[in-house]
């Protein structure tokens, strides 16, 4: 599926910014899951790529005021087009973190004990493969996908970015990012390595959901396998999801982090538009550049 991608962040300041540094990760990057055609990210200076050591396509931005500046107000737009392959497994390239990596613990991310016996009554099947020294199969993983959204129901404006897993879980409600961060919990919890994705959705009926949350699980320690799940959806991922960012947990790869001095208080609007490409709404579209 060819996939047309607007993203675009608005930033008001009720005093005059002095100064702004943000990192973004707002630009995806071509793999087996998919092929960025054209991208390109506009921002009020220049635009420079970061490197990354988890495999990720991050860039940065400063602004600095000067004395005939008054400086209320920040835009950050990213568009493109990205061609999906509804590919759900996925190999890790040699140069990233070993998937031991993300068995640690991370603050919105946390194992727990009582994730980890939820989880074993839930799915006794994949508990007895994970006992067994075996690999977890795809089924039971998607059995666990489906628990977990039966488990976190998903239920918009009742949880904050700062909502932890195990908050989520005992609450029994959140969004998509919440109940990524449960999915990456509850395998963590049973010793698989699990990370948080980032990335946009597309479904006509479904624009709250553009801007998207999913997890990894490993499928493979040894080669590097990994399976993409989508909770909100009970699925593995498909021609629908395009990839954006992966990190231990949200607060690694949020699309705009930054600090900034001056501006007063500080109000956002993101606005995300994801559309099947088609000739004239193609046409409108720079070429891939950065």
């Amino acid at each position: 599926m060819r996939l047309r991608v607007e993203h675009s962040t608005y930033y008001a300041y009720s005093e005059p910014l002095l100064y702004m540094v943000q990192n973004l990760h707002m630009w995806p990057m071509s793999g087996a899951a998919q092929t960025v055609e054209r991208w390109h990210v506009n921002v009020p200076s220049p635009l420079h790529e970061q490197p990354d050591g988890v495999g990720n396509h991050v860039h940065s931005f400063s602004l600095a005021a000067n004395v005939e500046q008054d400086l209320r107000h920040i835009a950050v737009i990213a568009k493109g087009v990205v061609q999906t392959h509804g590919v759900s497994r996925l190999i890790d390239p040699p140069q990233v973190p070993h998937p031991a990596f993300y068995l640690r613990s991370t603050p919105h991310a946390e194992p727990h004990p009582r994730m980890a016996a939820w989880a074993r009554e839930m799915v006794p099947a994949l508990a007895a493969a994970l006992d067994a020294r075996q690999a977890p199969s795809v089924a039971d993983l998607v059995v666990l996908t489906e628990a977990v959204a039966d488990k976190v129901k998903y239920n918009k404006g009742r949880t904050q970015v700062d909502t932890t897993a195990l908050e989520a879980f005992d609450w029994g409600l959140g969004v998509c990012q919440d109940q990524a961060h449960v999915m990456v919990a509850v395998c963590r919890s049973l010793g698989l390595p699990a990370r948080y994705v980032s990335g946009y959705f597309y479904a006509e009926n479904e624009p709250d959901l553009a801007s998207h949350a999913w997890a990894d699980v490993c499928l493979d320690m040894n080669h590097r396998e990994w399976l993409s799940l989508d909770v909100t959806h009970r699925c593995p991922t498909d021609e629908r999801h395009i990839r954006l960012a992966t990190a231990s947990d949200y607060t690694v790869c949020p699309p705009t982090k930054g600090v900034r001095q001056g501006g007063g208080e500080e109000t956002m609007e993101v606005v995300v538009r994801i559309s099947v490409c088609t000739p004239e709404n193609d046409s409108s579209l720079v070429p891939l550049s950065g």
